[in-house]
């Protein structure tokens, strides 16, 4: 059996684009699952290995649906290779059946876990640019800065929030606040432009 895994971080994301391609491979069941990648239990995954039976195939439309984790990824892969499972990855145009798919699948892993690695550090080291520059921002502006950042960081949906604190070095109720705060604009601006009308 072929069977696709599909999945987004948020709620208000759209799978439609994932099934479409895992469709167009061929998968006969499709695990739909809107949770964060961070997350190494999901209930998707669960039901997943539940499921699959030797000699199945499992596909998903990117590495990145797996998860963000390398580590975790890798021993994904290596728990359905010992059950002997064939992986592909569309975007990546992985098989774990060839010698050539296995090393791209770790080369992409590991380089996708430094990309998010370095972004993050990006971030931290921008805050602390910001700080030695000398310009005197005032506390409030500083904290602005690092809501900003992590509002941004968030709303990706590549993040968990306990991602965004570490990377914008904001505390959780500053950090809840601040989402609050925007949530409320939203619908008073959604209510205000409805009665313009």
């Amino acid at each position: 059996m072929i069977i696709g895994y599909a999945r987004v971080s948020k709620d208000d994301q759209n799978l439609n684009r994932q099934i479409d391609q895992l469709t167009d491979y061929g998968a006969e069941r499709i695990i739909q699952e809107k949770m964060t990648g961070t997350r190494k239990e999901r209930p998707g995954i669960t039901q997943l290995l539940q499921m699959i039976r030797a000699n199945d195939v499992v596909v998903v439309e990117s590495i990145s649906r797996l998860g963000r984790n390398t580590l975790d990824i890798l021993n994904l892969i290596q728990l359905l290779h010992d059950k002997e499972i064939k992986f592909v990855s569309l975007k990546e145009n992985i098989d774990t059946e060839t010698p050539t798919g296995r090393a791209m699948l770790q080369m992409m892993s590991v380089i996708a876990e430094l990309e998010r690695n370095l972004l993050a550090d990006r971030v931290r080291e921008g805050i602390e640019a910001s700080r030695k520059r000398g310009v005197k921002m005032g506390r409030p502006r500083i904290a602005q800065e690092k809501l900003d950042v992590a509002i941004r960081m968030y709303q990706s949906g590549d993040y968990s929030v306990k991602e965004v604190l570490e990377a914008a070095q904001i505390s959780s109720g500053t950090f809840y606040r601040e989402v609050n705060r925007l949530q409320l604009k939203k619908i008073n601006t959604k209510h205000k432009n409805k009665n313009e009308q």
